[in-house]
C-alpha cells in the first residue's frame, strides 16, 4: 500500500514534527527569489534553516533534488551547501517553451519622448485570437502588440533591436546529498540510500548487445577485465545531468541534423596497434566496440520529457475555472483581470489548477526515480499544486509533501487522487487501496 500524506503548514515548521532520517529523498521545486509575479512566498530562496530541517529528516545518504532559477542558483546551492548538504551535481533543464521578458528600448525612449511610432505592417510574433480585437502579443517584451512600428526619434533609432534580458531556456536543478555513513556500500545496505537509479534512467529504449572481449590479456586487469570478460545486454544510454522537454528536443534535432551512431563492430587498422582510453591498453588487433546502432538527431542522448496542457486541469472537474495567472508582463509583474481587459486579453486563458509553475509530471517522475529507493518515501517542502506527490505516486513511492497555501493543497489533494484510487480523509491523509490507473499525458 502507498502512503500518501499532505500538510497544509509552513514547510519549517512541519518538518520540525517529523522524526530523524525519516525520508529516503527529496524533490522539491521551491520559490527561486525572483518575486515570481508578485508573489509574496517568492521574494527570498530557503533559508538555511529550512535545508537544516531538511537535512534532518532525510537518511543518511539521500539526495535532495531542488529546481532553482538561473539568477538566483547560486544564494540557493550556497544555503544548501551550509546546512550540511555536499554538493553532486546540477542537471540543466532545457525547455523551448520559454519567452523573452525583456523591454524594448526603442520603443521606451519614443514612449517618454511622448512620440507616436508609425505603423508599418503586422507583427508576425504576435499572439492572435479568433474574434479578439485589440490583441496584445503574449510573448516579447512590454510594449509588444499586433503591429511592428518604426523608431520616430533619432535617439529610438540609435537604439532600434536593443532590450534587456534573454529568453529564459532552462532552469538548473540542484543535485545534494546528505554525508553518508562509513563507506557508500556500508550506507546503501544499512540505508537503502546514497546512490542514484541508473539502470532505470537510461536514456532511449536502444539494446546494446551482449559482447564478449576474449583479447584483453590478464595482465590488463587494472580495469577488473579478464580473458573472457563478457559485458551484459542493456538498453538506453547512461542518463546524463541535461534534460529536455520536447520542444527543445525538436530545436536540438533540427540543428544537429541526423546521424549515426557507432558501427557495431570497428578494428584496429594495423596488427600491433592498441586502443588506449585513459592512457590505459584497452584492447588489440581485431577487438569490437559495439556501439547502439541507431540513427537520429542529437536529442536521443538525453532524456526529454513530454508534457500536455491536459496534465495541468486533470482531476479538478469539480473545481472553478479562473483567469490564468501566467501573464506577458515578465518575472515580478501581475497583470490584474482589469488590467487584461484594458490591454484587449479578455480571452486570456482560463485554468483550474492556478499555480504559475506546474512541472511536467513526466518531468518529476524521473527525478524520483533518479534518486529514490524501492518502497521510499519522497518528501517535497514546496508540493505546489502537487505534481510531486503525482509522479512520486506513479513510480510507486510514497509521498509527503507540505504547502502553506491552502488552496494549492485542496488543488494538490485533487490532483494526486485522479491519479489513483484514494480512501482520503478529512486530514488530508491519503490511502491508495488499488494499484493506479496509470494516465498517458503524451502528446
Amino acid at each position: 500500500m502507498i502512503d500518501t500524506q499532505l500538510i497544509n503548514s509552513d514547510c519549517l515548521a512541519a518538518m520540525k514534527n517529523m522524526g530523524d532520517n525519516s525520508v529516503d529523498a527529496i524533490v522539491t521545486d521551491p520559490p527561486y527569489g525572483l518575486s515570481f509575479m508578485g508573489k509574496k512566498w517568492d521574494y527570498d530562496v530557503p533559508s538555511k534553516e529550512i535545508w537544516l530541517e531538511a537535512l534532518r529528516v532525510l537518511k543518511p545518504g539521500g539526495h535532495l533534488l531542488s529546481f532553482s532559477g538561473s539568477r538566483t542558483y547560486h544564494r540557493m546551492v550556497v544555503n544548501i551547501e551550509d546546512a550540511g548538504f555536499e554538493i553532486r551535481d546540477q542537471i540543466m533543464w532545457i525547455y523551448g517553451s520559454g519567452f523573452p521578458k525583456s523591454l524594448n528600448i526603442s520603443k521606451a525612449i519614443d514612449k517618454a519622448a511622448g512620440v507616436k511610432r508609425e505603423v508599418i505592417g503586422e507583427n508576425p510574433l504576435a499572439s492572435k485570437q479568433t474574434g479578439q480585437k485589440n490583441t496584445v502579443a503574449l510573448a516579447g517584451d512590454r510594449n509588444t502588440n499586433l503591429y511592428l512600428t518604426k523608431p520616430a526619434t533619432s535617439e529610438a533609432k540609435k537604439w532600434d533591436g536593443w532590450g534587456t534580458a534573454l529568453k529564459p531556456a532552462h532552469e538548473p536543478i540542484v543535485v545534494a546529498r546528505k554525508p553518508i555513513h562509513s563507506t557508500v556500500v556500508e550506507n546503501v545496505l544499512e540505508h537503502g540510500t546514497g546512490a542514484i537509479n541508473i539502470g532505470e534512467c537510461r536514456v532511449g529504449n536502444e539494446i546494446l548487445s551482449e559482447h564478449t572481449s576474449g583479447n584483453i590479456p590478464n595482465n590488463r586487469g587494472e580495469w577488473g577485465l579478464k580473458e573472457g570478460y563478457t559485458m551484459p545486454e542493456r538498453t538506453g544510454r547512461f542518463p546524463a545531468n541535461v534534460i529536455l522537454d520536447e520542444e527543445a528536443g525538436a530545436i536540438l534535432d533540427e540543428q544537429s541534423g541526423i546521424s549515426q551512431s557507432s558501427d557495431a563492430v570497428r578494428k584496429n587498422k594495423r596488427e600491433d596497434e592498441k586502443l588506449t582510453m585513459g592512457g590505459k591498453i584497452h584492447a588489440k588487433e581485431g577487438s569490437e566496440t559495439h556501439g547502439f546502432k541507431d540513427k537520429g538527431g542529437a536529442s536521443r542522448f538525453f532524456y526529454c520529457a513530454k508534457a500536455s496542457k491536459a496534465e495541468r486541469d486533470a482531476g479538478l472537474e469539480a473545481f472553478e475555472s479562473k483567469k490564468s495567472q501566467l501573464n506577458s508582463g515578465g518575472i515580478g509583474r501581475k497583470i490584474s483581470v482589469e488590467k487584461r481587459l484594458k490591454e484587449g486579453e479578455e480571452n486570456a486563458p482560463t485554468m483550474k489548477n492556478i499555480h504559475p509553475t506546474v512541472k511536467p509530471i513526466r518531468l518529476m517522475q524521473y527525478l524520483c526515480r533518479l534518486v529514490t529507493p524501492k518502497n521510499g518515501i519522497v518528501l517535497d517542502p514546496f508540493m505546489g499544486s502537487g505534481t510531486t506527490g503525482i509522479a512520486a505516486n506513479l513510480e510507486g513511492f510514497n509521498f509527503i509533501g507540505i504547502e502553506m497555501d491552502e488552496e494549492y493543497v485542496e488543488i494538490a489533494r485533487a490532483r494526486i487522487a485522479h491519479s489513483g484510487d484514494y480512501v482520503i480523509g478529512e486530514d488530508l491523509v491519503m490511502k491508495r487501496i488499488k494499484q493506479p490507473t496509470l494516465f498517458d499525458f503524451a502528446v
